[in-house]
């Protein structure tokens, strides 16, 4: 299937398809007249790239890991336990990034519960009138 049918099927745009193909992550077929000719199998390999984005993993890491993966039509899963200390790195950095997003929160609640100061006249410090 050409492009613009693909890009319906998937849901993905033509633009992020050709980013795709940039990145090694889909390899489709050239025509002779330069047209990306895409098949079923494509199809699954989008459904994977997107669980996988999904899931924090970068485009690189994608790469590395997406020839590995098995989709059994509904559900992505390592093709081998080799790839698990892999995906096992990337959670562990999901979570000190989520770690770091709750203590920026944390303190952002400080500052928004901090009392704030009146000044002399009554008025808030920071009013400018």
């Amino acid at each position: 299937m050409r492009m613009g049918e693909f890009s319906r099927r998937t849901g993905v745009s033509q633009r992020l398809l050709r980013y795709y193909e940039e990145q090694g992550l889909l390899a489709p077929v050239r025509r002779p007249s330069g047209y990306r000719e895409y098949t079923e199998e494509d199809v699954v390999t989008v459904r994977g790239i997107r669980v996988l984005l999904a899931a924090g993993l970068s485009t690189v890491t994608i790469a590395e890991l997406l020839p590995c993966m098995v989709d059994d039509g509904g559900v992505l899963a390592p093709g081998c336990s080799g790839m698990l200390p892999d995906l096992a790195r990337e959670r562990e950095r999901i979570d000190e990034a989520v770690a770091g997003l709750l203590a920026a929160r944390a303190r952002l609640d400080e500052i928004i519960n901090a009392p704030v100061p009146v000044a002399p006249s009554g008025q808030d410090a920071c009013y400018v009138g």
